[in-house]
């Protein structure tokens, strides 16, 4: 499902120079296989899920999603292909606070190629427990009511991938867990492979497959040689 080689990001910084901050050799997550990415604030896991998503692009190297190479589309096509294939969980949300919760979903759904399926948005909106919610607006709504409409809509249209990025971190105790049951057992209902970025360890143990990220990338490795 997934497949990046030789991937290489960096940054310039305020001074001119080039700071590098992603170099993966290898990274592969098979269809309907769910893993997490672990590592410290800052060493690049919200980078990587982007690249990943096709939301910025990389210095070099390759991502390949269901057999495509997202690097040798156009910024149109990667934002085409990111809405027909893969599903986004964003750590601060992205809802449109002058849409309701269920036409947020719908939205999501609108921007890909297909039906839009109100039936599937109302569904997946009682699930995370939203019926009584559906036209409540974002600003009238709670960290964790916000972040479970965000994986609604991130879920809405069935996709092949779904890129997960800290879905936990702004959301309070007592709805962590069932934000990261519906995440799962969803993407496992409908064979989507999951990809989790979280620094939570009581999330990352609930999961078969841990990658720190300062293994798969060289960026990584070298910064903790030279400190």
């Amino acid at each position: 499902m997934l497949e990046i080689k030789n991937l290489e990001k960096s940054f310039r910084s305020p001074t001119g120079e080039r700071v590098p901050i992603l170099n993966v050799p290898q990274f592969n997550v098979a269809a309907a296989e769910q893993m997490v990415i672990v590592g410290r604030s800052g060493c690049g896991k919200s980078t990587l899920l982007h690249l990943i998503a096709g939301i910025g692009r990389p210095d070099s190297g390759h991502i390949a999603i269901n057999g495509l190479d997202i690097t040798r589309l156009s910024e149109e096509g990667r934002d085409r292909f990111r809405a027909e294939v893969m599903g986004y969980v964003f750590q601060t949300f992205n809802l449109l606070q002058g849409f309701t919760a269920l036409e947020n979903v719908i939205l999501g759904m609108s921007f890909a190629r297909g039906r839009v399926d109100h039936g599937r948005a109302r569904d997946l909106l009682h699930r995370v427990g939203l019926d009584h919610r559906l036209d409540a607006y974002p600003r009238t709504m709670s960290v964790g009511e916000q972040q479970r409409v965000a994986v609604a809509r991130a879920l809405a249209n069935r996709p092949k991938l779904l890129l997960a990025d800290e879905p936990t971190a702004n959301v309070d105790p007592a709805n962590q867990q069932a934000i990261v049951d519906l995440i799962r057992e969803t993407c496992q209902e409908e064979e989507i492979s999951l990809v989790m970025v979280t620094h939570s360890m009581e999330v990352a143990e609930q999961f078969q497959r841990v990658d720190p990220l300062e293994k798969l990338n060289l960026v990584a490795q070298a910064n903790k040689a030279h400190a």
